[in-house]
């Protein structure tokens, strides 16, 4: 597989649905879950690519791209309910071949539209009833048990939407995970959640057994963070990397990650010395590229486009050289978005 192949797949995505797919939610949404060439690989389903999946290959106007692709199927966990009646599937997805994901805070205080980050639907998988506002931790604990025993699973991601307290979040975050671990206690787990108030709660979180910790910006830009998350761009950058640097020292270098977001308009020059910086300061920059979708005010609204394919690949291949350059790869996380390196490419350049 070319790069630019993956790019191309990565922001246009494909028509046809794979047995592991989902719609809604929280974080890069709308995708379907295949093996790229022995790359986890979420794309998007778009019904206007020129891709398309027939259920075994990929195709681009009648001719097959030549790609090794793996199908991942349904898991078994999602057919089973806890002993009050909700399905599994509510509690947590399989993402990828192993990765068990869930947003146990599927409502964020800063979902009115004069707040919301424009690329964000994290309530509306909640408005479709495909999920549940609040995961309890034994909820979870008996889902993560089920999807080690069943499919495999081998980590597992549990982000929050934000809540009101100073914690933004993380204590019911820390709660989940400690019930998780009691069950499941060889099961990495990565945490995502905004900076905490007091960041003592990173150590909460860290005490709880969650093995990685991801903490999202998306934007290093002040001007693109006010344009694109009015509300989380109130917590000034400042806070931001207090909290890298605190994380980093609870949890160690390459335990941290951030979400870095191509095609919101941020200088390339500026996002990849940003990205480099924070590696070097032991915060794995996630690159990953905007990607458009229904539910959304980028879309909904503001009609915004996927990134500039070049733009991808020219920082993603920059990046990728830098995190080469001083040994930080994405798979040595442990658990988490980086880990799996689903929506990125790079790990196909050397991240």
């Amino acid at each position: 597989m070319t790069t630019s192949t993956r790019v191309d797949l990565a922001l246009l995505g494909f028509r046809g649905t794979p047995p592991l797919n989902r719609t809604g939610g929280a974080g890069p949404t709308d995708d379907g879950h295949l093996v790229v060439d022995g790359f986890d690989a979420a794309i998007p389903r778009n019904p206007d690519s020129p891709f398309v999946f027939d259920g075994n290959r990929v195709f681009r106007d009648g001719t097959d791209v030549g790609l090794d692709i793996g199908v991942i199927g349904r898991p078994r966990f999602y057919d089973l309910h806890t002993a009050d009646g909700v399905s599994y599937e509510k509690i947590a997805k399989l993402h990828g071949r192993n990765v068990l994901a869930t947003t146990v805070l599927q409502t964020c205080i800063r979902y009115g539209e004069d707040q919301r980050c424009r690329f964000c639907s994290i309530e509306e998988s909640l408005r479709s009833d495909t999920t549940v506002a609040v995961k309890r931790p034994e909820q979870l604990a008996e889902v993560a048990r089920a999807a080690v025993d069943l499919d495999g699973v081998a980590q597992m991601v549990m982000t929050t939407g934000t809540s009101a307290g100073k914690d933004r979040g993380a204590r019911h975050l820390a709660r989940c995970v400690r019930a998780v671990k009691d069950a499941v206690p060889e099961l990495p787990i990565q945490v995502q959640c905004e900076p905490p108030a007091d960041l003592a709660t990173i150590t909460e979180l860290y005490e709880a057994g969650a093995d990685a910790i991801g903490i999202h910006v998306e934007s290093l830009d002040d001007d693109v963070r006010r344009r694109w998350m009015p509300g989380k761009s109130t917590v000034p950058l400042s806070e931001y990397r207090a909290a890298w640097a605190e994380a980093v020292r609870v949890f160690g270098r390459n335990r941290v990650s951030t979400y870095l977001l191509v095609g919101l308009g941020e200088n390339p020059d500026e996002m990849i010395a940003g990205a480099n910086e924070l590696a070097d300061m032991g915060v794995y920059p996630f690159v990953v590229p905007f990607r458009p979708h229904a539910g959304t005010l980028a879309v909904d609204v503001d009609g915004a486009p996927a990134p500039d394919p070049a733009l991808v690949e020219k920082i993603s291949r920059e990046v990728g050289r830098h995190l080469e350059s001083i040994g930080m790869a994405g798979a040595d996380q442990g658990a988490g978005c980086a880990a799996c390196g689903a929506c990125s490419i790079l790990q196909t350049v050397g991240g």
